[in-house]
């Protein structure tokens, strides 16, 4: 699909400098926040349907990603400046409080805003990603031993300037693949996509050829024009804060989200595979959840997957949500 041409396009002031987003409908304001590698376009099957249920959607590029500033600093990307940037943008949008819904890193970044400025996310909808409380091991103790004699992607990503290498010459063909990769109707049975072969790339893995379902040709070229002009390492840097997150929310550890949530994974993904103990805790970790969802045969990309499904989800989430 081309890009919708009934939103409208805005960038307000944040801690990063700039945050750009596309804003649709009126109502209560609910927030949509990406993951990698995307934008705000993510979000372009729902912008439309939460408008007309009567909301005010607004996608946003996160900082590093788009037409958001990029700050040059790695430390610029830890999590609590990105929980600021959607503070700032609710304020921007003269709105004391949101709903706040991410996907994949979006997730993280939504259920971290949630976790520790209450008083602005009233709810919190997770896609893909589970909510695990903060806390356990240094997480790159944690990725070094994943794997055994391979290497796990999130340890490929955190060596500034490994990835970029690997990708910026070709940013429509890695684009492609790894949508492929984690995409239910054309991810590899073998070998996992996750990691790395030592001396190899990430790219090796992804399957060759075939484009998913939900990704037109035109669709892959927006993405990939964002990332040819601003190039990964915003992107990236999200990845190598991890360990800068974990210290940071040190005061969070094993705290749960209390507000109304919600969570949709697609049983395929490796996301709700792996972190299947974090969904079983939801009791604990979310004991405001409304309802959650695994959606048989779906993979990573799940509001692009399955976005007429999604869509019902949310919008009857919302609706149950207090004024």
């Amino acid at each position: 699909m081309s890009q919708p041409t009934d939103v409208t396009h805005r960038s307000v002031s944040s801690p990063a400098g700039r945050i750009h987003l596309v804003e649709q409908g009126t109502g209560p304001l609910v927030l949509l926040v990406h993951g990698f590698p995307e934008s705000w376009y993510s979000w372009r099957h729902q912008l439309p349907v939460l408008a007309a249920a009567g909301y005010r959607a607004v996608a946003m590029d996160v900082r590093g990603y788009g037409r958001s500033s990029k700050p040059a600093s790695v430390a610029a990307y830890r999590m609590l400046d990105l929980v600021e940037d959607n503070v700032a943008v609710v304020r921007a949008l003269g709105e004391e409080t949101a709903v706040i819904v991410g996907h994949d890193w979006g997730a993280t970044i939504a259920a971290s805003s949630a976790l520790v400025r209450p008083e602005v996310f009233r709810a919190v909808g997770l896609l893909s990603v589970p909510y695990a409380p903060p806390g356990g091991p240094r997480p790159s103790e944690v990725f070094a031993h994943m794997g055994g004699d391979e290497e796990f992607y999130v340890s490929y990503f955190q060596e500034p300037e490994r990835a970029e290498a690997e990708i910026e010459p070709d940013v429509r063909g890695w684009l492609a693949g790894f949508y492929a990769a984690f995409s239910a109707d054309t991810m590899p049975a073998a070998p996992d996509p996750h990691f790395v072969s030592r001396g190899g790339q990430l790219r090796d893995r992804f399957p060759a050829g075939r484009l998913p379902a939900w990704l037109s040709a035109d669709d892959l070229d927006v993405y990939a024009g964002e990332f040819e002009r601003t190039g990964m390492t915003g992107a990236l840097n999200r990845y190598r804060n991890m360990d800068r997150d974990w210290a940071d929310l040190a005061a969070f550890h094993g705290a749960p989200i209390t507000q109304p949530s919600l969570f949709v994974g697609g049983a395929l993904d490796a996301s709700t595979t792996w972190l299947s103990d974090a969904i079983r805790a939801y009791p604990t970790t979310l004991p405001g959840l409304v309802s959650s969802h695994l959606l048989d045969g779906c993979g990573h990309w799940i509001q692009q997957e399955r976005r007429e499904e999604v869509n019902e989800i949310l919008t009857g989430w919302l609706a149950s949500l207090p004024a």
